[in-house]
Protein backbone atom coordinates (compact mmCIF):
# COMPACT_ATOMS: atom_id res chain seq x y z
CA UNK A 1 0.00 0.00 0.00
CA UNK A 2 2.95 2.42 1.06
CA UNK A 3 4.97 1.75 -1.79
CA UNK A 4 2.14 1.94 -4.33
CA UNK A 5 1.82 5.48 -2.98
CA UNK A 6 5.56 6.30 -2.82
CA UNK A 7 6.09 5.38 -6.56
CA UNK A 8 2.97 7.01 -7.64
CA UNK A 9 3.40 10.41 -5.54
CA UNK A 10 7.36 10.72 -6.71
CA UNK A 11 6.61 10.49 -9.99
CA UNK A 12 3.32 12.92 -10.18
CA UNK A 13 4.77 15.54 -8.06
CA UNK A 14 7.96 15.98 -9.11
CA UNK A 15 5.91 16.48 -12.66
CA UNK A 16 3.21 18.63 -10.59
CA UNK A 17 0.60 16.50 -11.36
CA UNK A 18 -2.42 16.17 -8.67
CA UNK A 19 -0.30 17.33 -6.34
CA UNK A 20 -2.38 18.25 -3.11
CA UNK A 21 -4.41 15.28 -3.99
CA UNK A 22 -1.13 12.81 -3.63
CA UNK A 23 0.23 14.54 -0.89
CA UNK A 24 -3.31 13.98 1.13
CA UNK A 25 -3.29 10.27 -0.21
CA UNK A 26 0.13 9.55 1.47
CA UNK A 27 -0.87 11.77 4.53
CA UNK A 28 -4.27 9.26 4.86
CA UNK A 29 -2.15 5.92 4.19
CA UNK A 30 0.58 6.57 6.93
CA UNK A 31 -2.98 7.37 8.88
CA UNK A 32 -3.81 3.52 8.60
CA UNK A 33 -0.59 2.51 9.48
CA UNK A 34 -0.61 3.98 12.82
CA UNK A 35 -4.07 2.82 13.95
CA UNK A 36 -4.11 -0.42 12.36
CA UNK A 37 -0.44 -1.69 12.90
CA UNK A 38 1.60 -1.70 16.22
CA UNK A 39 4.57 0.53 16.75
CA UNK A 40 6.74 2.26 19.67
CA UNK A 41 7.01 5.23 21.12
CA UNK A 42 9.55 7.27 18.67
CA UNK A 43 7.89 5.07 15.97
CA UNK A 44 4.68 6.65 16.31
CA UNK A 45 5.90 10.20 16.90
CA UNK A 46 7.88 9.70 13.52
CA UNK A 47 4.80 8.76 11.40
CA UNK A 48 2.59 11.36 13.19
CA UNK A 49 5.48 13.71 12.28
CA UNK A 50 5.29 12.77 8.76
CA UNK A 51 1.09 12.82 8.13
CA UNK A 52 1.60 16.40 9.76
CA UNK A 53 4.30 17.84 7.17
CA UNK A 54 2.69 16.25 3.86
CA UNK A 55 -0.73 18.32 5.21
CA UNK A 56 1.62 21.87 6.05
CA UNK A 57 0.95 24.17 2.85
CA UNK A 58 3.14 26.34 4.45
CA UNK A 59 6.44 24.02 3.63
CA UNK A 60 7.51 23.78 -0.12
CA UNK A 61 6.26 21.04 -2.18
CA UNK A 62 9.25 19.03 -1.94
CA UNK A 63 10.05 19.17 2.02
CA UNK A 64 6.31 18.05 2.43
CA UNK A 65 6.80 15.22 0.06
CA UNK A 66 10.47 14.33 1.58
CA UNK A 67 7.94 14.09 4.98
CA UNK A 68 5.81 10.97 3.70
CA UNK A 69 8.62 9.38 1.32
CA UNK A 70 12.07 10.00 2.67
CA UNK A 71 14.28 7.18 3.96
CA UNK A 72 13.03 6.37 7.82
CA UNK A 73 9.52 6.43 6.32
CA UNK A 74 9.98 3.72 3.57
CA UNK A 75 12.08 1.84 6.36
CA UNK A 76 9.41 2.05 9.02
CA UNK A 77 6.69 1.08 6.14
CA UNK A 78 8.81 -1.27 4.77
CA UNK A 79 9.81 -3.17 7.69
CA UNK A 80 5.71 -3.24 9.02
CA UNK A 81 3.77 -2.35 6.00
CA UNK A 82 0.23 -1.99 5.76
CA UNK A 83 -1.26 -5.32 3.55
CA UNK A 84 -4.33 -5.20 1.87
CA UNK A 85 -6.11 -7.78 -0.51
CA UNK A 86 -3.44 -11.01 0.39
CA UNK A 87 -3.68 -14.09 -0.84
CA UNK A 88 -1.84 -16.81 1.42
CA UNK A 89 0.50 -19.24 -0.41
CA UNK A 90 0.04 -23.21 0.82
CA UNK A 91 1.86 -24.18 4.28
CA UNK A 92 5.76 -25.17 3.61
CA UNK A 93 7.49 -27.54 5.97
CA UNK A 94 10.36 -26.80 7.44
CA UNK A 95 12.94 -28.68 9.57
CA UNK A 96 15.54 -27.24 12.20
CA UNK A 97 18.56 -29.89 11.96
CA UNK A 98 20.69 -30.49 14.52
CA UNK A 99 24.86 -29.28 12.92
CA UNK A 100 25.81 -33.19 12.48
CA UNK A 101 23.27 -32.98 9.64
CA UNK A 102 25.59 -30.56 7.72
CA UNK A 103 29.18 -31.50 8.95
CA UNK A 104 30.65 -34.28 10.20
CA UNK A 105 33.25 -37.11 10.32
CA UNK A 106 32.50 -40.61 10.05
CA UNK A 107 34.61 -43.79 11.67
CA UNK A 108 33.44 -47.17 9.96
CA UNK A 109 33.76 -49.80 12.30
CA UNK A 110 32.80 -53.81 11.92
CA UNK A 111 32.49 -54.70 15.77
CA UNK A 112 33.22 -58.35 15.36
CA UNK A 113 36.24 -57.36 13.91
CA UNK A 114 37.61 -54.86 17.00
CA UNK A 115 39.41 -57.45 19.34
CA UNK A 116 38.68 -60.55 17.71
CA UNK A 117 41.41 -63.18 18.26
CA UNK A 118 43.16 -66.22 16.47
CA UNK A 119 43.91 -68.82 18.09
CA UNK A 120 47.67 -69.94 16.84
CA UNK A 121 47.10 -73.59 17.17
CA UNK A 122 43.53 -73.93 15.13
CA UNK A 123 43.75 -71.01 13.43
CA UNK A 124 40.16 -70.33 15.00
CA UNK A 125 38.89 -66.95 15.53
CA UNK A 126 37.11 -65.47 18.31
CA UNK A 127 35.20 -62.47 17.06
CA UNK A 128 34.84 -59.59 18.72
CA UNK A 129 31.99 -57.95 20.66
CA UNK A 130 30.59 -54.78 21.63
CA UNK A 131 32.74 -54.65 24.53
CA UNK A 132 35.94 -55.08 22.98
CA UNK A 133 34.94 -52.64 20.49
CA UNK A 134 34.03 -50.00 23.11
CA UNK A 135 37.98 -50.06 23.92
CA UNK A 136 38.44 -48.44 20.36
CA UNK A 137 36.25 -45.74 21.23
CA UNK A 138 38.99 -43.01 23.00
CA UNK A 139 41.51 -43.65 19.78
CA UNK A 140 38.49 -42.56 17.71
CA UNK A 141 37.68 -39.58 19.74
CA UNK A 142 41.00 -38.79 19.33
CA UNK A 143 41.16 -38.76 16.14
CA UNK A 144 38.24 -36.28 15.76
CA UNK A 145 35.52 -38.40 14.48
CA UNK A 146 31.86 -37.55 14.82
CA UNK A 147 30.10 -40.40 14.46
CA UNK A 148 31.11 -43.83 14.53
CA UNK A 149 29.12 -45.97 11.40
CA UNK A 150 28.38 -49.72 12.55
CA UNK A 151 27.64 -52.18 9.51
CA UNK A 152 24.81 -54.63 10.12
CA UNK A 153 24.87 -55.94 13.55
CA UNK A 154 21.60 -58.32 13.27
CA UNK A 155 21.71 -62.11 12.97
CA UNK A 156 23.19 -63.62 9.87
CA UNK A 157 21.41 -66.63 8.02
CA UNK A 158 22.32 -70.03 7.80
CA UNK A 159 20.94 -70.29 4.47
CA UNK A 160 22.59 -70.19 1.55
CA UNK A 161 25.65 -68.51 3.59
CA UNK A 162 28.56 -67.30 1.75
CA UNK A 163 31.77 -67.84 2.34
CA UNK A 164 35.09 -66.04 1.62
CA UNK A 165 35.41 -63.94 -1.16
CA UNK A 166 31.46 -64.73 -2.14
CA UNK A 167 31.77 -68.35 -2.64
CA UNK A 168 29.00 -70.54 -2.29
CA UNK A 169 30.07 -73.45 0.32
CA UNK A 170 30.76 -71.51 3.82
CA UNK A 171 32.57 -73.22 5.68
CA UNK A 172 31.08 -74.13 9.63
CA UNK A 173 32.80 -71.20 11.14
CA UNK A 174 32.10 -68.61 8.41
CA UNK A 175 30.28 -65.64 9.82
CA UNK A 176 28.39 -64.87 6.50
CA UNK A 177 27.63 -61.45 5.44
CA UNK A 178 26.53 -58.98 8.21
CA UNK A 179 24.20 -58.30 5.08
CA UNK A 180 22.38 -61.49 4.98
CA UNK A 181 19.96 -60.49 7.97
CA UNK A 182 17.78 -62.57 10.19
CA UNK A 183 18.00 -65.97 11.72
CA UNK A 184 16.47 -67.63 14.13
CA UNK A 185 17.87 -65.36 16.44
CA UNK A 186 15.70 -62.80 14.81
CA UNK A 187 15.73 -60.21 12.69
CA UNK A 188 16.21 -56.59 12.08
CA UNK A 189 15.40 -55.49 15.54
CA UNK A 190 17.72 -58.24 16.96
CA UNK A 191 21.71 -58.38 17.65
CA UNK A 192 24.12 -60.62 16.90
CA UNK A 193 24.58 -63.09 19.91
CA UNK A 194 27.76 -63.21 19.17
CA UNK A 195 28.66 -59.30 19.42
CA UNK A 196 26.58 -59.14 23.29
CA UNK A 197 23.08 -58.30 24.24
CA UNK A 198 21.40 -54.99 24.44
CA UNK A 199 22.40 -54.22 27.59
CA UNK A 200 26.42 -54.74 25.90
CA UNK A 201 24.69 -52.59 22.71
CA UNK A 202 23.76 -49.85 25.40
CA UNK A 203 26.94 -49.74 26.90
CA UNK A 204 28.82 -49.27 23.62
CA UNK A 205 26.24 -46.22 22.97
CA UNK A 206 26.60 -44.75 26.35
CA UNK A 207 30.25 -44.87 25.79
CA UNK A 208 30.45 -43.29 22.45
CA UNK A 209 28.59 -40.43 23.53
CA UNK A 210 30.47 -39.82 26.17
CA UNK A 211 33.37 -39.07 24.21
CA UNK A 212 31.05 -36.73 22.19
CA UNK A 213 30.36 -38.52 18.98
CA UNK A 214 26.71 -40.78 18.16
CA UNK A 215 26.27 -44.33 16.89
CA UNK A 216 25.25 -44.54 13.11
CA UNK A 217 23.75 -47.81 12.26
CA UNK A 218 23.46 -49.43 9.25
CA UNK A 219 19.95 -50.40 7.85
CA UNK A 220 19.77 -52.93 4.79
CA UNK A 221 16.48 -53.74 4.41
CA UNK A 222 16.91 -56.81 2.53
CA UNK A 223 16.50 -60.49 4.60
CA UNK A 224 18.15 -63.81 4.24
CA UNK A 225 15.89 -66.51 3.64
CA UNK A 226 16.05 -67.72 7.47
CA UNK A 227 14.60 -64.28 8.54
CA UNK A 228 11.35 -64.47 10.25
CA UNK A 229 10.14 -62.13 7.90
CA UNK A 230 10.16 -64.54 5.19
CA UNK A 231 8.15 -67.08 7.22
CA UNK A 232 5.88 -64.90 8.78
CA UNK A 233 5.01 -62.08 5.94
CA UNK A 234 6.36 -64.13 2.54
CA UNK A 235 3.98 -61.15 0.77
CA UNK A 236 7.23 -58.81 1.92
CA UNK A 237 8.78 -60.60 -1.00
CA UNK A 238 8.69 -61.21 -4.65
CA UNK A 239 7.48 -65.05 -5.07
CA UNK A 240 8.45 -66.23 -8.47
CA UNK A 241 6.42 -68.56 -11.06
CA UNK A 242 7.71 -71.51 -9.50
CA UNK A 243 6.78 -70.48 -5.52
CA UNK A 244 10.51 -69.91 -4.74
CA UNK A 245 10.88 -66.22 -2.93
CA UNK A 246 13.02 -64.37 -5.91
CA UNK A 247 16.86 -63.69 -4.48
CA UNK A 248 18.41 -60.73 -5.01
CA UNK A 249 20.89 -59.99 -8.52
CA UNK A 250 22.86 -57.84 -9.63
CA UNK A 251 24.00 -59.41 -12.52
CA UNK A 252 26.23 -61.18 -13.24
CA UNK A 253 26.28 -61.27 -9.51
CA UNK A 254 24.01 -63.42 -7.50
CA UNK A 255 22.86 -63.10 -4.39
CA UNK A 256 21.51 -66.22 -2.81
CA UNK A 257 21.64 -65.23 0.79
CA UNK A 258 19.69 -62.40 0.47
CA UNK A 259 15.77 -61.74 -0.27
CA UNK A 260 14.88 -58.38 -1.45
CA UNK A 261 12.08 -56.71 0.16
CA UNK A 262 9.21 -55.83 -2.16
CA UNK A 263 6.75 -52.72 -0.83
CA UNK A 264 4.32 -52.84 -3.32
CA UNK A 265 2.37 -56.32 -2.37
CA UNK A 266 1.84 -55.20 1.13
CA UNK A 267 2.40 -51.41 1.71
CA UNK A 268 0.54 -50.66 4.65
CA UNK A 269 2.28 -53.82 6.39
CA UNK A 270 5.67 -53.38 5.19
CA UNK A 271 5.67 -49.79 6.17
CA UNK A 272 4.59 -50.57 9.23
CA UNK A 273 7.23 -53.13 9.84
CA UNK A 274 10.00 -51.34 8.89
CA UNK A 275 9.02 -48.18 11.25
CA UNK A 276 9.01 -50.47 14.06
CA UNK A 277 12.41 -51.58 13.07
CA UNK A 278 13.20 -47.83 13.33
CA UNK A 279 11.60 -47.18 16.55
CA UNK A 280 13.51 -49.86 18.35
CA UNK A 281 17.09 -48.61 17.44
CA UNK A 282 16.10 -44.96 18.54
CA UNK A 283 15.01 -46.46 21.67
CA UNK A 284 18.14 -48.06 21.78
CA UNK A 285 19.58 -44.30 21.62
CA UNK A 286 20.49 -44.36 18.11
CA UNK A 287 19.98 -40.86 15.85
CA UNK A 288 21.86 -41.45 12.44
CA UNK A 289 21.25 -44.18 10.04
CA UNK A 290 23.17 -44.93 6.84
CA UNK A 291 20.84 -46.22 4.56
CA UNK A 292 22.03 -49.04 2.28
CA UNK A 293 20.51 -48.69 -1.66
CA UNK A 294 17.29 -46.50 -0.83
CA UNK A 295 16.94 -45.92 -4.60
CA UNK A 296 15.54 -49.75 -4.79
CA UNK A 297 13.23 -48.77 -2.56
CA UNK A 298 9.89 -46.66 -3.13
CA UNK A 299 11.16 -42.99 -2.55
CA UNK A 300 7.05 -42.18 -1.62
CA UNK A 301 8.48 -44.93 1.39
CA UNK A 302 11.55 -43.01 2.66
CA UNK A 303 9.40 -39.57 2.51
CA UNK A 304 6.44 -41.15 4.48
CA UNK A 305 9.42 -43.08 6.90
CA UNK A 306 11.43 -39.93 7.51
CA UNK A 307 8.78 -37.57 7.77
CA UNK A 308 7.06 -39.84 10.53
CA UNK A 309 10.23 -40.30 12.48
CA UNK A 310 10.48 -36.52 12.13
CA UNK A 311 7.37 -36.29 14.29
CA UNK A 312 8.89 -37.58 17.68
CA UNK A 313 12.65 -37.42 16.55
CA UNK A 314 13.75 -34.40 14.71
CA UNK A 315 17.44 -34.98 15.93
CA UNK A 316 17.81 -37.88 13.25
CA UNK A 317 19.94 -37.94 10.39
CA UNK A 318 19.69 -40.21 7.16
CA UNK A 319 22.43 -40.99 4.48
CA UNK A 320 21.55 -42.04 1.86
CA UNK A 321 24.10 -44.75 0.04
CA UNK A 322 22.86 -44.44 -3.29
CA UNK A 323 24.91 -44.93 -6.22
CA UNK A 324 22.79 -44.18 -8.81
CA UNK A 325 21.54 -41.54 -11.70
CA UNK A 326 21.99 -38.09 -10.31
CA UNK A 327 18.34 -37.73 -10.44
CA UNK A 328 17.62 -39.96 -8.47
CA UNK A 329 20.45 -38.83 -5.71
CA UNK A 330 18.92 -35.57 -5.87
CA UNK A 331 15.24 -36.98 -5.28
CA UNK A 332 15.85 -39.05 -2.21
CA UNK A 333 17.31 -35.43 -1.03
CA UNK A 334 14.54 -33.65 -1.87
CA UNK A 335 12.74 -36.55 0.07
CA UNK A 336 14.37 -36.33 3.16
CA UNK A 337 17.29 -37.77 3.03
CA UNK A 338 20.21 -35.07 4.66
CA UNK A 339 23.19 -36.46 3.23
CA UNK A 340 24.01 -38.30 0.30
CA UNK A 341 26.78 -40.57 -1.04
CA UNK A 342 28.52 -39.30 -4.20
CA UNK A 343 31.07 -40.68 -6.65
CA UNK A 344 34.02 -39.09 -5.43
CA UNK A 345 35.82 -42.27 -5.26
CA UNK A 346 35.57 -42.47 -9.05
CA UNK A 347 36.57 -38.94 -10.07
CA UNK A 348 40.24 -39.28 -10.87
CA UNK A 349 41.61 -36.92 -12.87
CA UNK A 350 42.16 -33.20 -12.37
CA UNK A 351 39.94 -31.51 -14.61
CA UNK A 352 37.21 -34.95 -13.01
CA UNK A 353 37.30 -33.85 -9.86
CA UNK A 354 37.28 -30.09 -10.14
CA UNK A 355 33.95 -31.07 -12.52
CA UNK A 356 32.35 -33.08 -10.19
CA UNK A 357 33.20 -30.31 -6.90
CA UNK A 358 31.59 -27.55 -9.19
CA UNK A 359 28.68 -29.83 -10.29
CA UNK A 360 27.91 -30.40 -6.64
CA UNK A 361 28.19 -26.95 -5.60
CA UNK A 362 25.68 -25.70 -8.04
CA UNK A 363 22.19 -26.02 -7.79
CA UNK A 364 21.79 -29.32 -6.03
CA UNK A 365 24.06 -27.72 -3.12
CA UNK A 366 20.33 -26.03 -2.33
CA UNK A 367 19.06 -29.56 -1.12
CA UNK A 368 21.67 -32.36 -1.47
CA UNK A 369 24.40 -32.46 0.73
CA UNK A 370 27.59 -34.40 -0.08
CA UNK A 371 29.49 -37.01 1.52
CA UNK A 372 32.63 -38.14 0.34
CA UNK A 373 34.16 -41.17 0.93
CA UNK A 374 37.38 -42.07 -0.38
CA UNK A 375 36.57 -45.80 0.22
CA UNK A 376 34.14 -48.30 1.31
CA UNK A 377 33.66 -51.87 2.58
CA UNK A 378 32.64 -53.00 -0.66
CA UNK A 379 34.14 -49.94 -3.07
CA UNK A 380 38.14 -50.27 -3.60
CA UNK A 381 38.64 -48.57 -6.58
CA UNK A 382 41.63 -49.23 -9.26
CA UNK A 383 43.23 -45.52 -8.54
CA UNK A 384 43.52 -46.92 -4.31
CA UNK A 385 44.38 -50.63 -5.30
CA UNK A 386 47.27 -49.98 -7.24
CA UNK A 387 48.22 -46.28 -6.15
CA UNK A 388 50.12 -47.24 -2.95
CA UNK A 389 49.79 -44.97 0.45
CA UNK A 390 50.16 -42.15 -1.73
CA UNK A 391 46.85 -42.80 -3.20
CA UNK A 392 45.28 -43.07 0.25
CA UNK A 393 46.64 -40.20 1.67
CA UNK A 394 45.83 -37.64 -1.86
CA UNK A 395 42.10 -38.94 -1.39
CA UNK A 396 41.93 -38.88 2.04
CA UNK A 397 43.20 -34.88 2.20
CA UNK A 398 41.08 -34.27 -0.65
CA UNK A 399 37.50 -35.41 1.11
CA UNK A 400 38.12 -33.45 4.03
CA UNK A 401 39.05 -30.77 2.07
CA UNK A 402 36.04 -30.88 -0.50
CA UNK A 403 32.96 -31.64 1.83
CA UNK A 404 31.73 -30.94 4.85
CA UNK A 405 31.36 -34.80 5.04
CA UNK A 406 33.66 -37.53 4.54
CA UNK A 407 34.34 -40.85 5.88
CA UNK A 408 36.82 -43.68 6.58
CA UNK A 409 37.23 -47.12 6.84
CA UNK A 410 39.31 -49.12 10.11
CA UNK A 411 41.15 -50.48 6.72
CA UNK A 412 42.83 -46.88 5.79
CA UNK A 413 44.97 -47.04 8.92
CA UNK A 414 46.61 -49.94 7.92
CA UNK A 415 48.22 -47.81 4.92
CA UNK A 416 47.83 -44.26 5.64
CA UNK A 417 50.17 -42.24 7.15
CA UNK A 418 47.90 -38.86 7.52
CA UNK A 419 47.58 -38.48 10.86
CA UNK A 420 45.81 -37.03 13.75
CA UNK A 421 47.26 -37.13 17.39
CA UNK A 422 46.88 -34.95 20.28
CA UNK A 423 43.95 -34.34 23.50
CA UNK A 424 40.42 -34.68 21.36
CA UNK A 425 38.86 -31.53 21.53
CA UNK A 426 34.91 -31.01 20.85
CA UNK A 427 35.06 -27.02 19.81
CA UNK A 428 34.33 -25.90 16.24
CA UNK A 429 38.24 -25.57 16.26
CA UNK A 430 41.45 -26.96 17.26
CA UNK A 431 45.27 -26.06 17.62
CA UNK A 432 47.51 -28.20 16.92
CA UNK A 433 51.62 -28.44 15.84
CA UNK A 434 50.75 -29.30 12.83
CA UNK A 435 52.19 -28.83 8.84
CA UNK A 436 48.85 -28.06 6.49
CA UNK A 437 49.41 -30.47 3.09
CA UNK A 438 45.88 -29.49 1.82
CA UNK A 439 47.28 -26.59 -0.75
CA UNK A 440 50.00 -28.90 -1.90
CA UNK A 441 48.13 -31.62 -2.88
CA UNK A 442 45.61 -29.67 -4.71
CA UNK A 443 48.05 -27.74 -6.47
CA UNK A 444 49.41 -31.07 -7.62
CA UNK A 445 46.09 -32.55 -8.40
CA UNK A 446 45.50 -29.83 -10.37
CA UNK A 447 48.22 -28.64 -12.51
CA UNK A 448 48.82 -30.13 -15.80
CA UNK A 449 51.14 -32.01 -16.89
CA UNK A 450 53.06 -29.57 -18.80
CA UNK A 451 52.03 -26.43 -16.69
CA UNK A 452 55.27 -25.39 -14.93
CA UNK A 453 54.17 -23.10 -12.18
CA UNK A 454 50.62 -25.23 -10.13
CA UNK A 455 47.37 -22.64 -10.56
CA UNK A 456 45.90 -20.99 -7.17
CA UNK A 457 42.87 -23.49 -6.70
CA UNK A 458 40.68 -23.32 -3.75
CA UNK A 459 38.02 -25.12 -2.97
CA UNK A 460 34.77 -24.83 -5.06
CA UNK A 461 32.60 -26.88 -3.28
CA UNK A 462 29.75 -24.29 -1.69
CA UNK A 463 30.25 -25.99 1.73
CA UNK A 464 33.78 -26.05 2.29
CA UNK A 465 35.47 -24.51 4.87
CA UNK A 466 39.00 -24.62 6.48
CA UNK A 467 40.40 -27.62 7.86
CA UNK A 468 43.90 -29.44 8.88
CA UNK A 469 45.86 -32.38 8.20
CA UNK A 470 48.07 -33.17 10.62
CA UNK A 471 51.58 -35.67 9.46
CA UNK A 472 53.23 -36.43 12.90
CA UNK A 473 56.29 -38.95 12.87
CA UNK A 474 54.99 -42.13 12.24
CA UNK A 475 56.42 -45.63 11.98
CA UNK A 476 55.19 -48.59 11.57
CA UNK A 477 52.36 -47.03 10.08
CA UNK A 478 51.84 -49.51 7.30
CA UNK A 479 51.67 -52.73 9.55
CA UNK A 480 50.41 -51.49 13.11
CA UNK A 481 46.48 -52.20 12.72
CA UNK A 482 46.27 -49.99 16.00
CA UNK A 483 47.92 -46.65 14.46
CA UNK A 484 44.87 -43.68 14.02
CA UNK A 485 44.12 -42.93 10.33
CA UNK A 486 43.49 -39.07 9.39
CA UNK A 487 40.81 -36.74 9.48
CA UNK A 488 39.81 -33.22 8.73
CA UNK A 489 40.06 -31.76 12.19
CA UNK A 490 38.80 -28.15 11.74
CA UNK A 491 35.37 -26.87 10.34
CA UNK A 492 33.65 -23.86 11.42
CA UNK A 493 30.06 -24.82 11.18
CA UNK A 494 26.26 -23.31 12.30
CA UNK A 495 25.10 -24.18 15.58
CA UNK A 496 21.59 -24.99 13.75
CA UNK A 497 21.20 -26.19 10.17
CA UNK A 498 17.88 -24.87 8.45
CA UNK A 499 17.04 -26.38 5.42
CA UNK A 500 13.97 -26.83 3.33
CA UNK A 501 12.00 -30.04 2.84
CA UNK A 502 8.94 -31.44 0.67
CA UNK A 503 5.72 -31.37 2.70
CA UNK A 504 5.89 -34.30 4.69
CA UNK A 505 2.90 -37.14 3.63
CA UNK A 506 0.96 -38.17 6.93
CA UNK A 507 0.09 -41.40 5.28
CA UNK A 508 1.37 -43.19 2.82
CA UNK A 509 0.13 -43.82 -0.58
CA UNK A 510 -1.70 -47.32 0.16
Amino acid sequence: MYATWHHDATLKVEAGVDVEVMLEEGARVIERAVAELDWDGGQTRALKDAIAGLRDDSRPVPARLAAGAGQEMHRLLTNNPLRDMISPTQNFAWWVERSLALTGAWYEMFPRSEGAVQDPDTGVWTTGTFETAAKRLPAIADMGFDVVYLTPIHPIGRTNRKGPNNTLEAGELDPGSPYAIGSEDGGHDALHPDLGDFDDFDAFVSATEDLGMVVAMDIALQASPDHPWAKDHPEFFVTRADGTIAYAENPPKKYQDIYPLNFDTDPAGSYAAMRDVMQVWIDHGVTVFRVDNPHTKPVEFWQWLIADVAVDHPEVIWLAEAFTKPAMMHTLAKAGFQQSYTYYAWRNQAWELREYVEELAGESANYMRPSFWPTTHDILTPYMQYGGPTAFKLRAALAATWSRLTAFTRAMSTVSTLLVRGPRSRSTTRSTNTRTVAGVLMARTAAPAKQKAAPTWRPTCARSTRFVVAIPPCTGCATSPSTPLMTRTSWSTPSVAVVPAMAPRTTPFW
